[in-house]
């Protein structure tokens, strides 16, 4: 394998050279330090990847470093990230990406979300009574399984605004697939704690010993029909995996276990091409995923609403800026359970959802005093303003392109189930659909008519990049997992760097909140002060301290300020890591 020398820097300081395109306009020689900070992100002149796996974000900075750009480097990353990180990188799943194209100067919102198969119906969870039956059907089966959008959309990132191969980018997650990669202590235990892995025959042979036992770390980890699926996709294009020889495995395994996606389906899937929703933020340019993704209209109203209260004097962890933080969340959850589905079905009222005078009349509802009661907070009128497994990563050049994906299986391992003969492991994303508007979801969220099941209709979502530009140029791409915690998450890094001022490190790392309107439930993270957390029980906010959070998500995050990359892995989640290219 080629090695190309790839300069991991924390804390130290080296001469750079200007880079060049788009960054090279405010490039300085010398990194700026920030010896009052107790995080530091890792340092690169050329370029930067941040990712849930190290190895992988070590294969996307070489495709980096040997030429290639951002969107090359973040579609071989995600293809990596199937074999070294199995609970959530996938090519059975599907999700929602940023690309910022910097020859076009343009931010694209690519939507590759799974899609309901045509035969699926919003009664296909109850019985004949009408009562939902959330047997292992629902969450463990080849039928709670939708129309996975990964290799499409990567595949369309690379043949559209890419300058390699799809061939080229696969060949490093064939290698891995083929050559197996060494067990690591995240991946022991994921395996050994899955063991519900065991109950399908694919599964357990891809998965577990030969005699069904567990891999010890430090063992070799091969996955040939992985391999096998990823080759074909490399050798006849994406055409393999929705109507060639991977297709008709997936339908010949579905059709032998009453799954629902059919030949029909896979070659009908399409990857869409939308508008991000955008706003401002003190300044600052935010974009991010628009429907059916939620989390980008819900990040933008919370900024939208905390735009208007004073944050920085308040202080990052006061009990002042926690309460204003999680009213906040409570109006936005609050309409994200009304008003999001899928825009190719209903009509989402995005624009109104945005708005800065929407989000104002919100903000006069906030008292500074007591915490609105959830029964208070009501999916807003809007007609009078009308005139947990992801996983994320984030990569950049020096050109000015970068690329945000945030892609899920749903749980960890989805659905469990793989496909026989194709390494493939599918996701359990009909569960992210609404069954009726007063069951929540598998994260507890509430949904609305909008987004029942449908055929061909995409499930709402939590997950969405974020973007933030200044002045025409981007600055910072982040994302996270978390299920519902993904949008308040994304809003809380936004908020540290951009009103507390904090560098993109110590960002990731500070305790985070979350609240989402039902259940009426304040979840904070260990490391908020208990004086704190005391004065936010005076003001009437209900905190569960069994439900006391280790990690709300798993940030990654670039930046690119002052002509040098920054790129931080939070530590929420073991393994993670960043890499710069210089």
């Amino acid at each position: 394998m080629l090695r190309i020398f790839l300069k991991i820097i924390v804390g130290s300081i080296y001469a750079l050279n200007p880079v060049i395109g788009v960054f090279a306009q405010n490039s300085f020689s010398q990194p700026l330090f920030e010896y009052n900070a107790i995080n530091h992100p890792v340092m690169g002149k050329s370029g930067m990847v941040a990712s849930h796996n190290e190895l992988s974000s070590e294969i996307a900075a070489e495709i980096l470093a040997s030429g290639g750009n951002a969107i090359d480097a973040g579609a071989a990353l995600g293809f990596a990230l199937a074999v070294t990180l199995p609970r959530a990188g996938n090519i059975g799943g599907g999700g929602f990406m940023l690309v910022h194209v910097a020859k076009l100067d343009k931010t694209i919102a690519i939507d590759f979300r799974e899609t309901a198969p045509a035969s699926a119906n919003r009664d296909m969870f109850f019985d004949a009574d009408g009562n939902v039956v959330l047997d292992e059907t629902y969450r463990f089966s080849h039928k709670s399984s939708a129309v996975p959008g990964s290799v499409a959309g990567l595949a369309h990132i690379v043949q559209k605004y890419g300058t390699m191969s799809l061939a080229e980018v696969l060949e490093p997650a064939i290698r891995l697939a083929r050559d197996g990669i060494t067990v690591t202590y995240d991946l022991a235990a994921d395996l050994a704690r899955t063991q519900r892995l065991k109950n399908n025959p694919a599964s357990l042979r891809k998965f577990y010993k030969p005699d069904g036992s567990n891999y010890e770390v430090g063992e070799l980890f091969k996955q040939p029909d992985l391999a096998w699926t990823l080759s074909e996709i490399a050798e006849h294009g994406v055409a393999a995996f929705y109507s060639g020889s991977v297709a008709k495995k997936i339908v010949a395994d579905m059709e032998a276990h009453n799954g629902l996606i059919t030949m029909d389906d896979l070659v009908d899937y399409r990857v869409i091409e939308r508008e991000p929703v955008q706003s401002t933020y003190r300044g600052y340019t935010i974009e991010a995923m628009p429907a059916p993704s939620s989390g980008g209209t819900h990040v933008i109203q919370m900024l939208n609403i905390l735009e208007n209260f004073p944050l920085a004097k308040m202080g990052s962890e006061s009990s002042d800026a926690l309460h204003v933080m999680a009213e906040a969340m409570k109006f936005s959850y609050a309409d994200r359970s009304k008003y999001l589905g899928d825009p190719d079905f209903v009509e989402v009222p995005t624009k109104t959802l945005v708005s800065k005078e929407y989000a104002k009349d919100l903000a006069k509802r906030i008292s500074m005093e007591r915490a609105l009661p959830s029964d208070e907070v009501a999916p807003g009128n809007l007609a009078i303003y009308e005139s947990d497994e992801t996983t994320h990563y984030s990569v950049a050049d020096e050109e000015g392109n970068m690329v945000g994906n945030t892609y899920t299986l749903m749980f960890s391992f989805g659905s469990g189930v793989v496909i026989e003969g194709t390494g493939i492991l599918m996701n359990n994303n009909m569960g992210n659909f609404t069954l009726r508007s007063d069951i929540p979801d598998a994260f507890g969220l509430m949904g609305s008519e909008n987004n029942l099941i449908s055929p061909n209709r995409r499930p709402v979502s939590s997950m969405s990049p974020v973007l933030v530009s200044r002045d025409g140029a981007p600055l910072l791409m982040t994302g996270s997992p978390g299920g519902s915690k993904i949008i308040s998450a994304n809003m809380q890094m936004v908020l540290n760097v951009l009103e507390f001022g904090m560098n993109i490190a110590d960002a990731a790392v500070a305790p985070r909140i979350h609240h989402q309107w039902r259940p009426e439930v304040l979840e904070i993270e260990s490391g908020i002060s208990p004086d704190t957390v005391s004065r936010l029980i005076d003001k009437g906010h209900n905190i569960n301290f069994s439900q006391r959070s280790a990690g709300m998500g798993s940030l990654q995050t670039v930046m690119w300020k002052d002509g040098i990359f920054y790129g931080y892995s939070d530590p929420r989640r073991p393994g993670a890591g960043a890499v710069g290219v210089d």
